[in-house]
């Protein structure tokens, strides 16, 4: 039994010449374009390049860029509030939207991450009143989803709000405000304000922490009416793959909630591992780490498998692998590409998947009537008969005409 049914619709369809005539016993390519499922990636880079003035090192850049387009539909962007605007009023505002329209431009779905977090925190909030600085966190929410409403229409609301009031490695103004309202107020405050903002947004509560103490979090916010599009799960395996019983424990637990799953930072590392002592993943520093051939081989592996499974869950609407390049964050070989740009074999058994066992194309005969069905991956289609052209939506199953042009 195929276990991919739910990724999958029917199409009925009479194909008509532009005269509208049937297209009568004609050989019909069709081809799936972009798929309904996101898959993501971060897109940083994309930000980047618009203030790269070097030619060679623009040049560089694009080239990643390129294999990251032949690969994504979905990328997540950063608004990280103290390098969004690091001094209060100078913002980034003009080189995060034009690299996130760089991206829309190109099919891509363009998520912003994040819009509260304790973490990358604005200092200068510091010098404030909790009151005060709730304010303020509300109308930066409010200003960012506005002004780029269209173009990101998707935003991790709030990140790691498990830990958030118990964080202690520094004195911070989201973990203050956590503290003083409580997580459930804080979220229900950052998650209305942005609501309202972008009434048709896609709003995500993203964490690392998957124990049942994120489940219970969820509980109490979906009893207070928080409008949570989807939960946000982290997967940053810096110490090791989960392994399948692991990732099942998880879709199991958290599906429980009947929203959209989406895995929205996924870490696989082709080098040596970070040894399990290590608690919190950023106190691993080390002046070198390696991506070496038997790890970018289990690299490769695990990816497969991992997003297979991911796949095949019918609550699970994105996955998005955090770094396309090695050396990024804590400096892991954790991309899909080397940092010279060459691609490794994650990149490759990806592709196999994304553009090979999960895209649909085909070459149909329509009968007498110019009618044909077929039953494909969900997304957009091109049809071609000859030098005529048309375009199919296979969103859910459908019986339509279809005129060449």
């Amino acid at each position: 039994m195929d276990n991919l049914n739910y990724r999958k619709a029917e199409a009925k369809l009479q194909i008509l010449h532009a005269d509208g005539t049937p297209a009568a016993n004609q050989k019909i390519s069709i081809d799936q374009t972009s798929h309904d499922f996101l898959f993501g990636c971060g897109a940083f880079d994309a930000i980047a390049q618009m203030k790269i003035q070097d030619e060679q090192k623009k040049a560089f850049v694009r080239d990643r860029l390129e294999k990251w387009l032949g690969l994504f539909n979905y990328g997540t962007i950063p608004f990280y509030w103290g390098r969004y605007e690091p001094v209060e009023g100078q913002t980034a505002y003009a080189e995060t939207m034009a690299g996130a329209k760089w991206l829309q431009e190109r099919g891509v779905k363009v998520k912003g991450h994040p819009l509260c977090w304790h973490t990358v925190c604005a200092p200068w909030l510091m010098q404030f009143s909790n009151e005060e600085i709730l304010r303020r966190q509300l109308e930066r929410i409010h200003r960012e989803v506005t002004a780029f409403k269209g173009v990101v229409d998707m935003w991790d609301v709030i990140n790691e709000v498990v830990i958030m009031p118990v964080f202690d490695k520094y004195d911070n103004a989201v973990t203050r405000i956590c503290k003083d309202l409580g997580r459930i107020r804080l979220v229900k405050e950052v998650f209305a304000t942005a609501k309202e903002s972008n009434p048709n947004a896609t709003l995500l509560i993203n964490d690392f922490n998957t124990s049942v103490s994120y489940e219970i979090l969820l509980e109490g916010l979906l009893e207070a009416g928080v409008p949570i599009s989807a939960i946000g799960i982290q997967s940053h395996q810096h110490q090791g793959y989960w392994g399948l019983d692991k990732l099942n424990d998880v879709l199991e637990r958290f599906s429980r909630f009947g929203l959209p799953i989406h895995f929205t930072e996924n870490t696989l590392i082709s080098g040596d591992l970070m040894p399990a002592h290590i608690v919190d993943l950023n106190d691993w520093q080390v002046p070198s780490w390696p991506s070496t051939k038997e790890g970018e081989e289990r690299q490769a592996k695990e990816i497969t498998e991992m997003y297979s499974t991911l796949f095949a869950h019918p609550l699970v609407e994105a996955i998005t692998t955090w770094d396309f390049t090695d050396g990024c964050w804590l400096g892991a070989p954790s991309g899909l590409l080397r940092q010279d740009n060459s691609v490794k074999p994650a990149y490759e058994a990806l592709k196999a998947l994304i553009h090979g066992d999960w895209e649909t194309h085909t070459q149909l005969t329509t009968d007498a009537e110019g009618r044909l069905d077929f039953t494909g991956f969900k997304g957009e289609y091109a049809l071609s008969c000859g030098q005529e052209k048309a375009s199919v939506s296979l969103h859910d199953d459908i019986q339509q005409n279809v005129t060449l042009g």
